[in-house]
């Protein structure tokens, strides 16, 4: 399954998220390969950041990583770059954007 989200990242801390994305822990992408994903993108417009991703069920990749340790930190190290933080271990599918059109 595609899944669509949608982030906001703090205007003073752009170079800083960038930065950490560069850095993302090998322990933290391979427990994301191993929740089911295959691909994750983020592009960034300005302040505004879109996520896709490709997985086999996204409610089951959260539950996954949402009590593993590194991906805690991760979360932690985020909510301070981030302007707006969505709780996606919460929302789960809800969280994911609408689809408005697709080819």
């Amino acid at each position: 399954m595609r899944v669509a989200l949608h982030t906001k990242v703090r205007a003073d801390r752009i170079a800083e998220y960038e930065a950490a994305h560069r850095e993302v822990p090998e322990e933290l992408t391979a427990a994301i390969r191993a929740a089911g994903v295959t691909e994750w993108t983020i592009w960034r417009s300005g302040t505004e950041l879109f996520h896709l991703l490709e997985v086999e069920d996204y409610p089951a990749m959260i539950a996954a990583l949402e009590k593993l340790p590194v991906n805690i930190a991760w979360q932690a190290r985020m909510a301070e770059l981030l302007d707006v933080v969505h709780d996606y271990s919460a929302d789960g599918a809800d969280a994911s954007l609408p689809v408005v059109w697709q080819l």
